[in-house]
């Protein structure tokens, strides 16, 4: 252990903490998330809507304001649907049900993988755009003077984001609760005594709403009034994004897994619901109005509370609508928390590189945390934060995979209906109109904006796609290859020896210590060249290998068992064929995130023992060495190379040609 660590990993600790110990039994209990925090970390999302998306659909209403009371009902029905289909998501996909998991494994991997797509475009300009938005609310209330300075707030505001989420999904979520609950309380109070209050003009309510549909249907008439009610529906369809953020996120929730994420699905739909549907109504009631340089809940929360003692609701409204401008930063978390963990399930899946799929120290998929950190921050210098541009960019890929996911779920609940009893009618009907409501969301979306700007989302999209269907051909090419080395190996045999291994080794003899990943083509390649090119000089083999916990085990906690399983099994078998030939063997393995730290763990231990130890690794070698393969695949072993060339131990790599 070291005793003195570097400027460099103190100041790591500091910043993004310590490396979590993954012999603690307990570890994924403590970094998941209860119902409660999972609300907070998932469903600010969904709930940060609010402050826009009511806006735009009770604008678009015109003079015909009474309609809101139907775009309302028909928002809190749409919000529920969505909801409750994806709590069915959850039932079938217990360890993950996101978009990308449920149209690969439903519909197909291509049309899975274009949901994927189509999500992580989509998480990176919630990050952007909340952000934005967040810094736009907040610099619209502070002097005119710091205007300037509104961009280089937004990017810190990634920046601070990027550094919470690498040091924890837990830690970054805890951070924003206090932001969370200010919202909320502050809303329950201000929608409930605000309707509270108008309670008893309900008849009067009724009546007004009634003169003004008698004369709204002499003007537009019938038609006129339910392509109003449909517009307006529409234009707040930003309303409905981050519902399926929960369903992305399961593998981060506490178990039960599927109670945990119904919960908080619950949570979020009724959230949204009642705040959505109160200040709708309470716009109605109060007859709030555009206002230049007011958003409708700024008017709205000043008429509320006009009659309270001053100063008390002047600082209510400013608490009020800081939390606003607040939550808009934390819904940018759904980004990190989710954009991830999409992005390391396609790389598991070999449509982007598998270093995605990679965990840092911290249990975290740093490099997808980086990936849509820098994403966003691009996005961010070239919108030169502008809500107006990026606004027209977003909400079309998030409604691509609410359509691909209900999809998906409508043709289970076909394929399953002689099997599945009742249960099929009623997740049929329930999944086919979250269908319904999402096609004719996302028709109507791409109408709207597709011309104004849309494309170019449309455009990012299929170009990622078109890469992602590159690099799973060369990964697919490439494991041809690397199972071609597998049927060698069953050509390769090693002399017959009569004498049985030594039980106790030479320990000052030359010693082999090999790397390898598993008993395959790989690493009996590396042992059959050393023993080819080194015959008889070295006596004792040590076989080396180090479990990598990838995003994998941390969406089923059950696999690292069953990886530690496996790389006994392994170490077994190359100890029995050397044993069998007369040699010493040992097998020294580990567990951790990163290959090279674990190793360099290691190799004291062994140099301490078997003073006269060479290490082996093996090293694929490509036909042509290009671009993409230099992307899609790791050189660990030269890295390792240079790391132990320090400590004094003699390191060889072994040519594998593919």
């Amino acid at each position: 252990m070291d005793q003195h660590p570097s400027v460099g990993k103190r100041v790591k600790d500091a910043v993004i903490g310590k490396s979590l110990n993954l012999g603690d039994q307990s570890i994924f209990h403590q970094l998941s998330l209860m119902a409660f925090f999972a609300w907070v970390g998932l469903g600010a999302d969904g709930l940060s809507s609010s402050c826009y998306g009511p806006e735009e659909a009770f604008l678009a209403l015109g003079e015909h304001t009474f309609l809101a009371v139907f775009v309302a009902l028909g928002t809190a029905v749409t919000i529920l649907v969505i909801s409750a289909s994806y709590s069915q998501i959850i039932e079938l996909f217990p360890s993950g049900g996101g978009g990308y998991l449920v149209a690969s494994n439903l519909l197909s991997p291509k049309v899975g993988m274009v949901s994927g797509c189509a999500l992580l475009i989509d998480y990176v300009l919630t990050i952007t755009i909340s952000i934005a938005s967040g810094a736009d609310a907040i610099f619209s209330s502070l002097p005119a003077s710091l205007a300037p300075y509104k961009l280089e707030a937004a990017i810190a505001g990634v920046l601070i984001l990027t550094m919470l989420n690498l040091r924890g999904v837990k830690e970054s979520v805890t951070v924003l609760v206090p932001i969370f609950m200010t919202f909320v309380i502050t809303h329950i109070v201000a929608l409930g005594y605000g309707l509270g209050t108008h309670a008893a003009q309900g008849a009067e309510l009724a009546a007004r709403i009634s003169q003004d549909a008698s004369a709204a249907r002499d003007q537009l008439g019938y038609l006129g009034m339910f392509l109003l009610i449909l517009r307006a529906y529409t234009m707040g369809a930003g309303t409905y994004t981050g519902i399926e953020a929960v369903s992305n996120g399961l593998p981060i929730l506490r178990e039960p897994k599927v109670r945990t994420g119904k919960r908080t699905m619950v949570y979020m739909a009724v959230s949204l619901a009642v705040t959505v549907t109160g200040l709708m109504l309470a716009y109605l009631l109060y007859g709030v109005g555009h206002q230049e340089g007011k958003t409708l809940n700024a008017v709205l929360f000043e008429a509320v509370t006009g009659q309270w003692p001053q100063p008390f609701g002047q600082w209510f409204v400013w608490v009020t609508l800081a939390s606003e401008a607040l939550l808009l930063f934390v819904a940018a978390q759904a980004g990190f928390l989710d954009g991830p963990r999409v992005l390391a399930n396609m790389a598991l899946d070999r449509w982007f590189p598998t270093r995605f799929a990679m965990l840092s120290d911290r249990l975290v998929t740093q490099n997808g945390i980086l990936l849509m950190g820098g994403a966003a921050l691009l996005l961010m210098l070239v919108s030169k934060g502008s809500v107006d541009f990026l606004i027209v960019l977003y909400s079309i890929n998030v409604f691509i995979t609410f359509v691909l996911s209900q999809t998906g779920m409508v043709r289970h609940w076909w394929q399953v209906r002689h099997k599945a009893g009742e249960k099929w009618v009623k997740g049929l009907a329930l999944n086919g109109l979250g269908l319904a409501l999402t096609a004719f969301i996302l028709a109507s979306v791409v109408v709207v904006k597709f011309f104004e700007g849309g494309w170019l989302t449309v455009v990012i999209t299929a170009a990622l796609a078109f890469f992602a269907l590159k690099i799973k051909r060369h990964y697919d090419d490439t494991w041809k290859q690397i199972q071609s080395l597998d049927t060698l190996v069953d050509s390769v045999t090693l002399p017959a020896c009569d004498l049985e291994a030594p039980s106790e080794p030479d320990t000052q003899a030359k010693t082999a210590v090999i790397l390898v990943n598993g008993y395959n083509g790989l690493g009996l390649h590396t042992l059959f060249n050393v023993l080819r090119l080194h015959g008889e000089e070295f006596k004792n083999y040590v076989f080396v290998q180090v479990g990598v916990v990838d995003a994998h085990v941390m969406r089923d906690h059950a696999e690292l068992g069953r990886l530690k399983q496996g790389i006994r099994a392994s170490m077994d078998k190359y100890l029995a064929l050397m044993r069998s030939k007369c040699y010493h063997a040992e097998a020294h393995w580990a567990v951790g995130t990163e290959v090279v730290h674990e190793i360099l763990e290691l190799a004291p231990v062994i140099k301490e023992r078997f003073p006269r130890c060479v290490f082996f690794g093996g090293q694929l070698v490509f036909e042509k060495d290009t671009l993409l393969t230099r992307l899609l695949h790791n050189y660990v072993v030269f890295s390792l190379q240079r790391q132990i060339y320090k400590v004094g131990i003699p390191f060889m790599i072994m040519p594998i040609a593919l």
